[in-house]
């Protein structure tokens, strides 16, 4: 369906687009709950098709409420119709209201998760509490006109946290954060160019020597193990793997079952096995340091 949409072309031309969508016919509520209804129950993909060319309008209008971020139009226009083609996929007209009220909740909520992914490279938040001071915080700055770029005196501070019933910390870091432009990692630490901020960085992955030893000591426990097993006859060995080493586990009760035996043999059997394993383990361990120094 995304592939027959209308697209803003390359040239960006936004009036040719806003021109293209007017083109698309609005429904009517019985039209709307018939289109509706063929979708949900047919699959009818024409029918969704024309549910979302219909409301390509209201994504534009919504979209264009978020262009004081700084991203380009296209893509949050692009961002919004995937939500308005989500919106079609779960709407149930059975439930009385319109499609347009329903999928303005998922277009905000399209382009909001594209902004706050997209706008930096630092995540701006994650609670939702740190996403709604982020989308309302310039329009409450610009009611009390606090437009400037630094800091916002204490009582405004204490008002937008009020007001979003968050913390005067979070409103003054995300008013720092928002504030602040990106900065690349590439960007010369001096004006002569010598060095740059990425030098600095702390590389906190595992240093090539430690992977190798790692991955040594790993092949070496995985050797003793595989030699420790063949030790053990076939019930025991089996027993051991399906109770301790397999991804999910088998019960008592099946084990019991398949051997013919009660659970409480079955225990049994594995806390023997398992002590044999300890202990071919150890002395295969043992031997193994005793030859290295030798």
């Amino acid at each position: 369906m995304a592939a027959s949409l209308p697209i803003i072309g390359s040239d960006g031309n936004l009036s040719r687009y806003l021109s293209e969508i007017r083109k698309f016919p609005m429904l009517t509520v019985e039209d709307e709950f018939s289109l509706a209804k063929k979708f949900k129950d047919e699959g009818d993909i024409e029918a969704a098709h024309k549910m979302v060319t219909s409301h390509l309008r209201l994504v534009a209008k919504i979209a264009m409420g978020y262009r004081g971020y700084g991203l380009p139009v296209s893509e949050l226009i692009s961002e919004g119709n995937v939500g308005m083609m989500q919106a079609v996929k779960r709407f149930d007209a059975d439930k009385g209201f319109r499609l347009a009220t329903y999928a303005m909740w998922w277009i905000r909520a399209a382009i909001q998760e594209y902004i706050l992914h997209s706008w930096s490279l630092v995540k701006m938040g994650t609670t939702a509490a740190q996403k709604k001071l982020f989308f309302n915080l310039r329009r409450l700055k610009g009611q009390m006109r606090a437009i400037d770029d630094g800091d916002m005196t204490p009582e405004q501070v204490a008002k937008i946290a009020t007001d979003l019933a968050v913390s005067e910390d979070d409103v003054v870091q995300m008013n720092r954060r928002l504030g602040a432009p990106d900065h690349s990692l590439n960007a010369p630490l001096r004006i002569d160019g010598d060095g740059e901020w990425q030098d600095w960085l702390v590389d906190e992955t595992e240093s090539q020597e430690i992977a190798l030893a790692e991955q040594d000591e790993s092949s070496k426990r995985r050797v003793l193990l595989k030699d420790a097993l063949a030790q053990l006859n076939e019930r025991e060995r089996t027993i051991l793997v399906a109770r301790r080493l397999a991804e999910e586990p088998q019960t008592l009760e099946d084990l019991s079952q398949r051997y013919s035996i009660s659970r409480e043999r079955v225990r049994q059997i594995e806390v023997r096995a398992f002590e044999k394993l300890q202990k071919a383990i150890r002395e295969a361990a043992t031997d193994k340091r005793l030859l290295t120094v030798a």
